[in-house]
């Protein structure tokens, strides 16, 4: 009995949420142990809730650990450089596979296991990702570096995405661009996601990471940033590595019209709906 007033209580909590964001567009980045097998059919299930309750979400998804995971058996070391993965043309072939061949089918049909209607793509499809090589990137010790097929999104056609949200299908996007000669490039999925939500006029923006949210210089969790803030935390040193490409999509998908930005715990079962439909949250929003 117990249990069934407190869902009763969270979904009158809800409710409110769910008539404000009625026919608007989440994009949500789904990646590290969010990605794990005891949470996966939760966030499957949650997508596909969204979706059934009139909001439109689109799913960008990562998969280092993933790829990882191959190139171990392959024998291959990666460096990252801030969160970036240097990817010579071996590790892109793994990229590719891993990302636009096994994942994003996996998920696909994780959530039409679970009643969604979805279809995978990656930034191949239609073209609608476009991306130019990044030249040079500085190491930790200050050494310029060529990180090989890293891309840097210069483009979103979003029209394939439309086409496929008004036809009642839930996009799920490998974060795999191309380049003006149809290369593919691989681009970080935190900041595809901020791109494409961007693009899409999203109403929110979804980040699910490994920690609960951006913390302060004490590890305290930081319930709300805004530009200014993440500036001074840059410049003192607290966000640094992974999180950096984080914020940098965050930011640039604010700049873009996004309304918020939601960091949040996806090792936390259900922590995009908490967050996004509780008055208490529990993780870090980013604001204009």
């Amino acid at each position: 009995m117990r249990e069934l007033i407190e869902k009763a209580s969270v979904l009158h909590e809800a409710l409110p949420y769910i008539r404000r964001f009625h026919g608007k567009t989440f994009v949500i980045k789904y990646g590290g142990h969010a990605m794990i097998d005891k949470l996966r059919d939760g966030f499957a299930r949650d997508v596909a809730l969204l979706k059934y309750v009139g909001i439109h979400p689109v799913v960008v998804h990562g998969g280092g650990p993933q790829i990882d995971q191959m190139l171990a058996t392959m024998g291959v070391v990666s460096e990252r450089i801030d969160g970036l993965r240097v990817t010579d043309e071996r590790t892109m072939e793994v990229v590719e596979m891993v990302l636009a061949g096994r994942l994003n089918k996996e998920i696909v049909s994780l959530i039409c296991g679970h009643g969604g209607r979805a279809v995978g793509l990656s930034g191949k499809d239609d073209g609608f990702l476009r991306a130019r090589k990044v030249d040079r990137m500085r190491t930790k010790k200050g050494v310029e570096v060529d990180p090989g097929r890293v891309g840097e999104v210069h483009g979103v056609d979003p029209t394939v995405v439309h086409q496929l949200m008004n036809g009642g299908f839930i996009p799920v996007i490998a974060p795999i661009a191309v380049d003006d000669r149809g290369a593919s490039l691989n681009v970080n999925a935190d900041t595809v996601a901020g791109s494409v939500a961007a693009a899409l006029g999203a109403e929110k923006l979804v980040l699910m990471t490994d920690i609960e949210g951006v913390k302060g210089s004490q590890g305290e969790l930081i319930p709300s940033l805004t530009a200014t803030s993440i500036a001074e935390l840059r410049k003192s040193g607290v966000i640094v590595g992974g999180m950096i490409p984080k914020v940098e999509c965050a930011l640039a998908a604010i700049a873009g019209g996004v309304r918020k930005v939601h960091v949040v715990d996806g090792r936390v079962e259900h922590a995009m709906l908490l967050e996004i439909f509780t008055d208490r949250g529990i993780g870090t929003e980013i604001v204009a």
